[in-house]
C-alpha cells in the first residue's frame, strides 16, 4: 500500500488518544500487515511492543512528552499492573526533571531480578505503603499508580545525583509537597540506604527555582561559597516591574538565566523578549549590574560563579 493511503487509512481509524495498542487499531480495521508497513515507511513509531504513536506528533513532542508517552505505552502493554516511581513517577507527577535516562522506572512489592522486565524497564524492589501511593489519569484516559508528589522526591533523592534530585524536589515543592511531607514519606520505607543523600538535599531545596537551570546556577553558586542571592526578586523599573532570577540587592546585582528551549515549556515571542530588553536597560540606567548565565556554562564548573563574582567585586568597588 502506498505511503499517503496507509496515512489516510490510519488518519481515519486512529482512536482519540495520542498512543494506540495494536489491538485497540486491529478493532479499528488496522492489520498487523498495515501496522509493519507503516513503521517501516516511517508513518508510525513504535513506542513499545504493541504500542504506536503516530510519527509527526511524535516529532512534535518535547522531551519530557515522550518520556511521559513511553510510560503510557508501558502502562498500555502492561494492564496497569505496575506503580511507577522514581523519574517516571515525578514526570507522571509534572514535575521537571534533568539528565534522567528515558528508562520506565517501577516499583514492586517482591525481589526482581532484571531479566524479568524488559531492558526499558527500571525495577525497585520495595513493599510501598497506600498511602505513598496516588492515582493519575493518563492523556489516553487510563488510569495509572505511580508513588505520591513527596514519596517521589525521596525516591529520587535516594538513587541520584545531587543536581537531578535537586530538579524534581524544587518543582515538587512548588506545586504542592511539603519538606516535612518528603521526610515523612522517606522514614515510612525503613530503608536506610540514601537516608544521608535525602538529608543533605532537604535544606537546598527551594519552591522559588523556575527551571532546571535555575535550581542548576543555585547549587552552583552555593557550592562556589557565594552569598545566598534572592530568588525571583521584583524591581520596579520605569519600563514596568522586572523580576530577577537571582538578585542581591545590597549591592545591586542580578543574575539572570538564559534557558535552553529543550528545558522549558514555551518561547517567549518576540515582543516579551523586546519588553524585557527594555526593563533591563531601565535597570542598568538605575544603577544594576546585571550578569547572564547559559545552560552550556553549567557544565563548566565554576564558570558561573566566577561570572557573579566578579559583577559583585566591581559593585563593591563601585559602591565604594
Amino acid at each position: 500500500m502506498p505511503s499517503n493511503d496507509i496515512t489516510n487509512w490510519l488518519a481515519s481509524r486512529w482512536p482519540t488518544s495520542r498512543i494506540a495498542s495494536s489491538n485497540q487499531l486491529r478493532l479499528a480495521g488496522v492489520d498487523h500487515r498495515v501496522l509493519t508497513a507503516a513503521v517501516r515507511q516511517g508513518i508510525l513509531v513504535r513506542v513499545r511492543r504493541g504500542v504506536y504513536v503516530r510519527r509527526d506528533l511524535w516529532l512534535s513532542l518535547s522531551v519530557w512528552e515522550r518520556d511521559r508517552l513511553r510510560i503510557e505505552a508501558h502502562r498500555i502493554a502492561t494492564g496497569g499492573t505496575s506503580v511507577y516511581s522514581h523519574v517516571s513517577a515525578a514526570r507522571l507527577q509534572g514535575c521537571s526533571t534533568w539528565d534522567s535516562d528515558e528508562r520506565v522506572h517501577v516499583t514492586v512489592p517482591y525481589s526482581v531480578s532484571r531479566a524479568s522486565h524488559s531492558r526499558d524497564v527500571m525495577p525497585h524492589s520495595l513493599r510501598l505503603p497506600d498511602e505513598d501511593v496516588a492515582e493519575i489519569r493518563l492523556s489516553s484516559g487510563v488510569v495509572a499508580l505511580a508513588t505520591t508528589l513527596e514519596r517521589t522526591v525521596s525516591d529520587c533523592a535516594r538513587i541520584s545525583e545531587l543536581e537531578r534530585a535537586a530538579v524534581v524536589g524544587d518543582h515538587a515543592l512548588r506545586i504542592g509537597a511539603s519538606l516535612d511531607g518528603i521526610r515523612a514519606a522517606a522514614e515510612r520505607t525503613g530503608a536506610v540506604r540514601g537516608n544521608r543523600r535525602i538529608e543533605r538535599l532537604l535544606p537546598l531545596l527551594d519552591p522559588r527555582a523556575e527551571s532546571p537551570g535555575e535550581t542548576r546556577t543555585r547549587l552552583a553558586l552555593a557550592a562556589a561559597g557565594l552569598p545566598p542571592p534572592e530568588l525571583q526578586f521584583e524591581i520596579p523599573t520605569a519600563e514596568g516591574l522586572f523580576r530577577a532570577d537571582f538578585a542581591w540587592p545590597d549591592v545591586m546585582v542580578i543574575l539572570e538565566f538564559d534557558g535552553e528551549a529543550k528545558y522549558f515549556d514555551y518561547r517567549p515571542t518576540q515582543t516579551v523578549l523586546l519588553e524585557e530588553r527594555r526593563r533591563e536597560n531601565a535597570l542598568v540606567v538605575e544603577g544594576w549590574t546585571l550578569v547572564r548565565a547559559r545552560w552550556a556554562e553549567l557544565s563548566v564548573p565554576g564558570a558561573i560563579p566566577a561570572k557573579v563574582l566578579g559583577a559583585l567585586d566591581r559593585a563593591r568597588r563601585r559602591a565604594g
